[in-house]
């Protein structure tokens, strides 16, 4: 008997049930080693964070290619874990301890590591099982973490490997310092901000006689000048190279220095030089001898110290300036040169300000000691891989991206002053370095380190026994360069490690390709001898649906776990491949989703349907080809043609990683071939018994069961549960007849019949034909209407075959067919290739009520088309509002005269038929 399910689905029922039983069963872990290998390794999350709209595009992505894979015969491996986020962590911490009134000087080191691992195991798996409610299916019994055992090793051992190598060093050099965080940045870890500043123009006294007027954004620096700087042609400064200025307030003498550097375009174009607070100044130091003076401490204030003579004195006045911070110090020092007559010109300027990338405090460029990696080695093999193709870069408008950054790539300050992290193991002798302080807070950059993978019992040299760890940890991306081989079981030589590096693919955002992406090919053909990914699959980003970008401040963010908890999670996945244009940012509404929540009700609604007609014997059969094909209409044939054509299609657009295409063959076959087209046709035959009913029936299930195979990577809850009822699957029966452990299908299941598909492509054209003419002449749906077909005998005897299904589905009285003869008048005409079709419209239609209507829905179409087209028109509208909103006028000023257009056909149908 007919096999029935629920009226509609519900998705928070059917996803808690079979998420967990996926889980048990296994499903998420390698279960066929004696096929290919399908390994990815999931962009671990910052144990701090919380489910965002990045992490739910880019791990449902990662879910398609895992799923499809794992379906199409592949021993699959996707690794999921997180990162300790060094910063972002320790800054969670630490807000906590004040809001006690504490701070984490106050708990010791020790005491405030294990903190961070309480809080931690408290939270810190947050986020991943927040991805379990897309339905992600990690293997979750390989979960790792950056700082856990296997990968803290593995961390040690690559530093001192780069160690041996040579490849590592510790030295002074000019950093970024962030004064709040306390600790060195990257340069990649810097946002640039362009801000609205000043350029102060200020009166350097010459010696002898006369000045230079230097331009500078950073006035209080200037207590750190060692030097003037001008370009060697600049003919205004000419006469002043070689001489020397004396510095205001400091009251120091500073040479004028040539170097090429300078831009005489910029201020006067003489310019200060301070080596130890600006990057620029310091490498024009190094070319001219100037000194460095550090003038700051580590929370950007002024250091006393830094001024003081051999005594511990110094100038008087220091006691004004000393423990300022800089920005206070910029004030005394402008409001000092003012009263000295020195400040020559304030001009407003814009300029790019470095902030840091956590907590978006201005950046200080700073002179301490840190680790450096050795980057260019490791960068060229890393680009030469790219070039060879061992690795692909998709889309590849980002190959030049990679290499320009490549390119002009600089040693990699991979230090870090904080205490959550890696802690570098170097050691350091406090008999052999007088420098040393006793509780190591700080390693002065002349002592000399003991790297080794653990503590030195006994210095070689002076055979002392007290040894100090470098406090400093490592860069957080640091060990996340490591993440694609570390979390196999490197540095042993595992069975994972064997099976399943390199990596298949990486899916990641653009905003990380060169703080992680770059950092793991070089570390991958460091270490491995081997590229960690054959392609990187580079997606944009989720903004709104006025493309902007998502934030709090603006009120915009869209919620992935509300949306999967009001909608489900299978449209909420099928939004967000469908919108996933390679290279494009997704603009993302909720409205679109609802959208595709009818997809899934579309999808219930038709198994439902055929379910409720299939025979027992029918449902319970387990066929491993076609329905016999002697037996199939040409419907049946059609339909599995086109099935054959959209697989092929989807098996391509995925294999390029064009995910929306995936979605979109998917979708179209769905709704609009099979629920729209097939059912509709096969309705005539269910229920007339005999071979015709049973071959639709068997084609009806043959086509479900393959939708249900094809949609399951983008939709695999929903297709979970149908599979049971489609299959007529025991709830208790083995987890091997899930649908996600089944075979994909493949385009050679399903030949092509080209005949079939032209003549149905003609017969749904003459049905459409109808349609249109009933939807513009504004023909009721319950009426019948006259068709007369005019062509050649040859062409009309296809649709005398399948009059049936054209009357039913275009709702028509029997068919007329002119062969010849005068074509009818008071018609409605459209044509089919070759085909006449004409709708009688005698007593079906008011002509003159409908041209009324139709001028009506025409005259208030045209004054908003004219009142959005003056809006366009207006110079201040489109300069001063956002892109996204003028370009959401613009559509729909097309959509309006879309609609024109089609209102004044009808209206020309209309005259044509009251001129007749």
């Amino acid at each position: 008997m007919p096999r029935e399910i629920a009226k509609s689905y519900s998705h928070q029922e059917v996803e808690s049930k079979w998420y967990g039983r996926w889980d048990e069963a296994g499903h998420f872990s390698p279960a066929s080693p004696g096929a290919p290998s399908f390994s990815m390794v999931i962009p671990p999350p910052n144990v701090t964070g919380s489910l965002h709209m990045g992490h739910a595009l880019n791990n449902t992505l990662q879910d398609v290619l895992c799923r499809f894979r794992r379906m199409d015969g592949h021993n699959v491996l996707w690794v999921p874990g997180t990162d300790h986020a060094g910063i972002a962590t320790q800054n969670v911490v630490e807000r906590q301890l004040a809001a006690e009134g504490l701070d984490r000087a106050d708990l010791g080191r020790q005491a405030f590591i294990e903190k961070v691992w309480s809080w931690r195991e408290e939270t810190g798996h947050t986020i991943l099982r927040q991805l379990r409610a897309l339905g992600v299916s990690c293997d979750w019994t390989r979960e790792r973490f950056t700082m856990d055992e296997g990968l803290s090793r593995a961390v040690r051992e690559a530093f001192v490997r780069l160690w041996e190598e040579g490849l590592l060093y510790r030295a002074e050099r000019l950093i970024n310092w962030c004064p709040r965080c306390k600790t060195a940045l990257a340069d990649i870890e810097v946002v640039h901000e362009e801000v609205d500043g000043h350029l102060w123009h200020v009166r350097y006294p010459l010696a002898g006689e006369g000045e230079v007027v230097v331009a500078t954004t950073r006035p209080e620096t200037m207590l750190g000048d060692t030097g003037v700087a001008v370009h060697p042609e600049d003919e205004r400064h000419a006469g002043n190279i070689g001489r020397r200025a004396r510095l205001p307030i400091v009251d120091r003498e500073i040479p004028v220095v040539a170097d090429t550097f300078v831009d005489p375009e910029f201020g006067t174009g003489a310019v200060k030089i301070t080596p130890g607070h600006d990057f620029n100044d310091f490498e024009i130091g190094l070319r001219n001898g100037l000194e460095v003076i550090n003038i700051f401490d580590d929370d950007a204030a002024v250091r006393p110290e830094a001024f003081a003579d051999e005594n511990g004195g110094g100038p008087a006045w220091v006691g004004r300036y000393g423990g300022q911070d800089r920005l206070a110090a910029r004030e005394r020092v402008v409001r000092e040169l003012e009263e000295q007559g020195l400040l020559a010109e304030v001009q407003p300027y814009r300029h790019a300000v470095g902030k840091c990338y956590r907590c978006q405090t201005v950046i200080e460029p700073y002179l301490t000691p840190q680790w450096f990696v050795k980057i260019k080695p490791l960068a060229d093999p890393a680009m030469e891989a790219v070039r060879e193709g061992r690795t692909r870069i998709v889309p590849e408008t980002w190959k030049n991206s990679y290499f320009a950054w490549m390119e002009n790539i600089k040693d990699w300050c991979v230090s870090r002053q904080i205490w959550w992290g890696h802690q570098i193991p170097a050691w350091y002798c406090a008999g052999c370095n007088d420098a040393l302080d006793t509780d190591g807070a700080r390693i002065a950059s002349g002592c000399a380190p003991v790297v080794g993978r653990t503590a030195p019992d006994r210095c070689d040299r002076c055979g002392g026994t007290r040894f100090v760890q470098d406090p400093d940890v490592l860069d957080t991306w640091f060990s996340s360069a490591l993440w694609p081989f570390s979390t196999l079981g490197w540095p042993d030589r595992t069975t994972d490690l064997q099976a399943f590096y390199p990596t298949a693919a990486l899916v990641t955002g653009f905003d990380i390709l060169f703080f992680w992406v770059a950092r793991m090919m070089m570390m991958g053909l460091k270490f491995m001898d081997e590229v960690p990914f054959r392609d990187v699959y580079i997606h944009a980003l989720v903004r709104d649906q006025e493309g902007q970008k998502m934030s709090k401040s603006k009120g915009n963010v869209i919620d992935p776990l509300i949306m999967v908890n009001r909608y489900g999670a299978d449209p909420f996945r099928f939004t967000l491949v469908a919108m996933a244009a390679m290279g494009r940012d997704v603009k993302l509404a909720e409205d679109r989703i609802g959208g595709y929540q009818h997809f899934v009700n579309k999808l219930w609604n038709a198994s439902r349907f055929v379910l409720m007609h299939l025979d027992d014997e029918v449902l319970r059969a387990r066929p491993e080809g076609l329905p016999a094909r002697e037996d199939l209409d040409l419907a049946d044939r059609w339909i599995l043609s086109r099935l054959g054509a959209t697989i092929e299609k989807a098996r391509e657009s995925i294999d390029g990683y064009r995910f929306n295409d995936f979605a979109h063959h998917l979708y179209q076959f769905t709704w609009h071939e099979f629920c729209d087209w097939y059912i509709e046709m096969s309705k005539l035959r269910l229920n007339g018994g005999g071979a015709g009913s049973r071959a639709a029936q068997e084609t009806l299930h043959t086509v479900l069961r393959s939708i249900l195979l094809l949609l399951h990577p983008l939709m695999p809850f929903v297709t979970e549960e149908l599979w049971g009822e489609v299959t007529a699957r025991d709830p208790a029966s083995s987890r091997n007849h899930d649908v996600m452990v089944q075979r994909y299908p493949r385009a050679g299941d399903f030949p092509s019949d080209r005949d079939a598909e032209d003549k149905v492509e003609f017969l749904s054209g003459v049905i459409r034909a109808v349609r249109n003419l009933r939807t513009e002449m504004n023909v009721p749906p319950s009426r019948r209407v006259r068709v007369l077909l005019f062509d050649t005998e040859e062409r009309l005897s296809l649709v005398r075959a399948y009059e049936s299904m054209v009357c039913t589905l275009a709702r028509t009285e029997p068919l007329e067919y002119l062969a010849q003869g005068v074509r009818p008048q008071k018609v409605a005409t459209a044509i089919v290739d070759t085909t006449e079709v004409y709708v009688p419209l005698d007593g079906a239609v008011d002509l003159a009520e409908e041209s009324s209507r139709l001028h009506r829905a025409l005259g208030k179409l045209e004054t908003e088309l004219e009142r959005v087209r003056k809006k366009l028109g207006n110079a201040n509208f489109t300069a001063k509002a956002r892109a996204e909103v003028v370009e959401r006028e613009r559509e729909k000023a097309q959509e309006m005269e879309e609609k024109i257009e089609a209102l004044n056909r009808s209206l020309g149908r209309i005259q044509e038929l009251q001129a007749q």
